[in-house]
């Protein structure tokens, strides 16, 4: 054993978000955090010309190949890599899975708006497809529970 102290170096991640439709999932969550949906379609073009990924695999996605069962969001002023469109930093990957959701997210974000502007966000968000679950307050501060289009829960403050 060493006498050394281990310091973890810090690691690249995503949050992965389970959906019965990612693409719609993506959109939705693009608009409502300022996002960009990733551009795989490179990677995908070329995994296809090599037969390395069926065409059942694929569909298309705003007029471009995309992953049939996964999409990524990321943050528009992080590194991409110019190979696979997958961006390197800030990121929300949805992930198509056959049941759909069935209880309280262990899990979930919450969106700061700028001061004063929580209901105007919240009506933002509905019309994007989210639904108001209640509003809170309490000692500790106010937010707005919601919805996304698929039922999962995120904080407005």
């Amino acid at each position: 054993m060493s006498d050394k102290t281990y310091a973890p170096t810090p690691v690249h991640w995503k949050l992965v978000i389970d959906s019965h439709d990612p693409h719609a999932q993506a959109d939705f969550w693009a608009a409502a955090i300022g996002y960009e949906v990733e551009d795989n379609s490179a990677l995908i073009e070329r995994l296809l010309q090599l037969g390395a990924l069926p065409v059942a695999a694929t569909v298309d996605f705003h007029g471009r190949p995309a992953f049939r069962d996964l999409v990524a969001v990321r943050h528009p002023e992080d590194p991409v890599d110019g190979d696979s469109g997958t961006g390197l930093g800030r990121r929300l990957l949805f992930q198509r899975v056959p049941e759909p959701k069935s209880g309280k997210n262990r899990l979930h974000l919450d969106l700061h708006p700028a001061q004063g502007q929580r209901a105007d966000e919240v009506d933002r968000l509905r019309g994007l497809g989210a639904s108001v679950l209640r509003e809170v307050k309490e000692s500790g501060g106010e937010w707005v529970m919601m919805q996304d289009p698929e039922g999962n829960e995120f904080c407005v403050h």
